[in-house]
């Protein structure tokens, strides 16, 4: 892979992403959106370890240094807590509304980054950042 072909994984995340809005909310019907959530979990185990199988990629994880344990673990308790909130948040509001307060996640992904990775996004990128702020704003407000 080269260091262009970001755009393209991360335009598929965002289909990805907005087929997992839409295919949740119909199946969250009548179910509850913690048990949605884990069975959700569940599958992605499954699929992640046959694709991590079927390529090669299987490296023994207890040779990983204790550091990337710690992250790769923070991180994972963060994508649990996301998707928990997500999927309740599904359960009781519209995907058109949920899904784009969401993506409040870029901004705070750049303030995040820049704080802490030292990332010094550019005056355009910043406007970008702000525009995608700004219409969260205007989903969230009471009509």
């Amino acid at each position: 892979m080269t260091a262009s072909t970001w755009f393209f994984w991360a335009l598929a995340s965002a289909v990805f992403a907005a087929l997992t809005a839409i295919f949740a909310k119909i199946g969250i019907e009548g179910v509850d959106s913690d048990l949605a959530t884990l069975i959700r979990t569940a599958v992605i185990i499954v699929v992640l370890a046959a694709f991590v199988g079927a390529t090669g990629k299987w490296s023994n994880p207890l040779e990983l240094s204790a550091r990337t344990w710690i992250f790769l673990v923070l991180s994972g308790l963060a994508t649990g807590a996301s998707w928990v909130c997500y999927f309740r948040a599904l359960k009781i509001g519209d995907a058109s509304q949920v899904a784009p307060v969401d993506k409040l996640s870029l901004v705070l992904v750049a303030i995040f980054a820049f704080a802490f990775l030292g990332e010094r996004p550019s005056l355009r990128e910043w406007l970008g950042i702000a525009m995608v702020g700004a219409g969260v704003v205007v989903l969230a407000l009471k009509r």
